[in-house]
C-alpha cells in the first residue's frame, strides 16, 4: 500500500477500501500488551506546559470500559524517541512558512541524544522528504528546501506517516504535525484516520498556526498526545520546544485488566489524576483506549 520511502519521493495514494484499512491495522503498532499486561503512557503538564516529573502511583486511577484496575507497574519514561514530523505545505501556509521551518529547527535543537526523526511534508499529496535519521542537521537543511502551494491534504499525510512509524526504531513513537488548518484534498476521511489512530502505538502532537483546529485535537486527543495552537507566529519556537520536552518525558502506567479478555474488541481507557495538595491546575494526556490480542 505505501511505497519504498525514499527522501524525495512522490507518493501516490490509491482511494482506501475496506480491506486496506484493515490491513494497515493489523500492521500497526498496538499499544504496547503482553498475554494480560497493558501498559498506559501518560502525559502531565502544568500551566506553563511543562512536564511534571514528581508524581507517584498514588496520584493516578486507571479504568478500563468503566471499571477501575489496580495499578501494578508505575515508572516515568525518559528515553530516546522516534518522531516523524509532518509539515503543512499548503499554499495557506505562504506566509508562515519561514516561522515555521524556525519551530521545526527549535523542535530538533531540543532533541536527546538516540532520538530519531523522518520528515514529511503536504500540499496537493503527501510527499516523503527524509526517512529516518538520527542526524537532526540534515533534517533542518531538508526542511530549507521545502516550499508552499497547493492544497492541503491532512489526512492523507497523517496515513502515510503513521505507516511509515513502522519502520521506526525505538518503542517511543510520536508524530509532531505542524498545520494551519483542515483538510480539503484528501482521499481517506478523519473518521478513517482516527480509526487507524486508534490501533497504532504513537502519539500525534500537532500545533495549530492562528486558526483554532478541532480536527486535530480530536486526532491527538484519540492517540493520546496533545493539540496546541499558536496565535502569534513569534509564538512557535517557544510552543515547539515545549512540545519536544513534552514528548520525551512520560509516566508509564500498567496494568492487568480486572476482567482478561482475548476478543480482539476496542477496550476504552481512562486515567484520573489526583493531583498533589496546592499544585496548580495541571493537563494530563493519555491514550484512549486499545485492542486487546486475539487468542
Amino acid at each position: 500500500m505505501v511505497a519504498n520511502l525514499s527522501a524525495q519521493e512522490d507518493v501516490a495514494l490509491p482511494r482506501p477500501n475496506q480491506q486496506q484499512l484493515d490491513e494497515a491495522r493489523k500492521r500497526s503498532g498496538r499499544l504496547r500488551t503482553d498475554v494480560k499486561l497493558v501498559l498506559i503512557p501518560v502525559t502531565v503538564t502544568d500551566p506553563l506546559q511543562r512536564p511534571v516529573l514528581d508524581l507517584s502511583k498514588r496520584n493516578f486511577r486507571v479504568f478500563e470500559d468503566g471499571i477501575e484496575q489496580k495499578i501494578s507497574e508505575f515508572f516515568l519514561e525518559e528515553s530516546p524517541v522516534s518522531v516523524g514530523m509532518v509539515f503543512d505545505a499548503s499554499n495557506s501556509m505562504r506566509n508562515k512558512i519561514a516561522e515555521s521551518r524556525q519551530a521545526l529547527t527549535e523542535f530538533l535543537r531540543m532533541s536527546t541524544p538516540g532520538d530519531e526523526f523522518s520528515l514529511w511534508k503536504f500540499s496537493d499529496r503527501p510527499e516523503a522528504v527524509s526517512p529516518f535519521t538520527t542526524n537532526a542537521t540534515q533534517i533542518e537543511d531538508d526542511l530549507w528546501s521545502i516550499q508552499s502551494g497547493g492544497w492541503t491534504s491532512l489526512f492523507d499525510a497523517l496515513y502515510l506517516a503513521l505507516s511509515q512509524m513502522k519502520r521506526a526504531s525505538h518503542g517511543s513513537k510520536a508524530l509532531f504535525v505542524l498545520s494551519d488548518g483542515g483538510d480539503n484534498n484528501s482521499r481517506y476521511t478523519e473518521r478513517e484516520i482516527r480509526n487507524i489512530v486508534r490501533e497504532a502505538d504513537v502519539r500525534i502532537f500537532s500545533i495549530s498556526i492562528l486558526d483554532h483546529s478541532p480536527v486535530l485535537e480530536r486526532i491527538s486527543d484519540e492517540s493520546g498526545g496533545r493539540a496546541y495552537r499558536v496565535h502569534k507566529l513569534d509564538e512557535l519556537p517557544d510552543m515547539a520546544s515545549s512540545l519536544s520536552r513534552e514528548i520525551h518525558s512520560h509516566y508509564i502506567l500498567g496494568y492487568l485488566p480486572a476482567t482478561a479478555r482475548n476478543d480482539g474488541k476496542y477496550h476504552k481507557v481512562a486515567v484520573k489524576l489526583l493531583p498533589p495538595a496546592g499544585s496548580p491546575p495541571l493537563h494530563m494526556a493519555w491514550r484512549r483506549g486499545y485492542y486487546s490480542p486475539l487468542r
